[in-house]
């Protein structure tokens, strides 16, 4: 299965519902996808994005979230909806977003995006947004731009057989 990952204004198309992170040679796990919203009708049970979060604050605080409920007590809310989990820091603003989107929000992305979801067919379409740390990289995705450290990326799409990775090379996929 292909999963699509919409970073500032950046795609990224892998095989795996797993984002990691090189921290001092080693892989570490930043975003794991455990299930995905399916608008299946009112007779099923409701399904909704569950995830785990592996971060730390711009403090260095740890932030960490198993299928969806913090593990670590620290000052912030988790809200969820069936479609998104988000992490806000005691003032309101957005630490992490992960926002599940739906197929008519996501075909009317920028038209190179939407072209290599038309090709690559993911199963779903991530957007996440936030200003958070991952070992040594700081990680900045607003709507237009992804910061990886002081790296700068705009406009591109990247389809790869594994993972995506942040790297302090930037990002691999």
């Amino acid at each position: 299965m292909k999963y699509a990952y919409i970073i500032g204004s950046n795609a990224f198309v892998v095989h795996s519902k797993v984002i990691s992170y090189a921290n001092l040679g080693e892989d570490k796990e930043f975003l794991r996808i455990n299930s995905v919203y399916h608008d299946q009708g009112a007779p099923a049970p409701e399904t909704h994005l569950d995830c785990d979060i592996n971060i730390k604050d711009l403090n260095g605080t740890p932030v960490t979230l198993l299928a969806n409920k913090a593990v670590n007590a620290g000052p912030y809310t988790v809200k969820t909806a069936r479609d998104s989990v988000e992490v806000l820091r005691t003032d309101g603003s957005t630490l992490i977003h992960i926002h599940q989107l739906d197929d008519d929000t996501a075909m009317s992305l920028e038209h190179n995006i939407t072209a290599e979801l038309e090709v690559s067919m993911p199963v779903v379409v991530i957007r996440i947004f936030g200003d958070f740390i991952l070992g040594d990289l700081h990680i900045s995705a607003q709507s237009e731009k992804l910061f990886v450290n002081n790296n700068g990326y705009g406009n591109s799409v990247q389809a790869g057989l594994n993972q995506l990775r942040f790297t302090e090379k930037g990002v691999e996929v």
